[in-house]
């Protein structure tokens, strides 16, 4: 699995002009499964994203993590993350997951990180042609990647 975890102090997603998930201060995470990934990875990658330390304490210090600041995640499905652009200039997505796979493991890290965070999680529509607006706090984005864990 890999995801682009962005702090944001507000995030939304629209599907055919109606808003499918919508927050305030939290994290945005764009999500992408590939056909090698297992529980155990999806499992990991939520302790990582519900954990990461990065929003500032009361001398500016990235020491908070999203419940220490009662923040919120809109998740995004996002296949392209496992774009290979090794060979001429359209993109391969030969490793993202098909969506047999790759909507149960979505669906899964919803509830996986409802579970954690004890909070709904907002989302967008799997497959669905997505139109996300958010406001990049910091900026701070990181990356993750299950299979390189670094």
């Amino acid at each position: 699995m890999r995801a682009v975890i962005q702090r944001v102090s507000e995030a939304s997603c629209r599907v055919d002009g109606n808003i499918t998930g919508q927050i305030g201060i939290g994290f945005m995470v764009l999500l992408g499964v590939e056909d090698a990934d297992t529980e155990e990875d999806l499992q990991w990658l939520a302790q990582k994203i519900t954990g990461l330390r990065v929003f500032g304490d009361e001398n500016g210090l990235m020491n908070k993590a999203l419940a220490d600041i009662g923040g919120d995640i809109l998740l995004i499905s996002q296949f392209t993350l496992f774009a290979q652009t090794k060979k001429g200039n359209r993109p391969s997505f030969i490793r993202a997951a098909k969506p047999d796979k790759a909507i149960p493991m979505y669906e899964q890290m919803i509830m996986t990180l409802e579970a954690i965070t004890d909070k709904k999680i907002a989302t967008g529509v799997f497959g669905a042609d997505m139109k996300v607006s958010l406001v990049n706090d910091g900026p701070v984005t990181i990356t993750i990647d299950t299979k390189v864990r670094e």
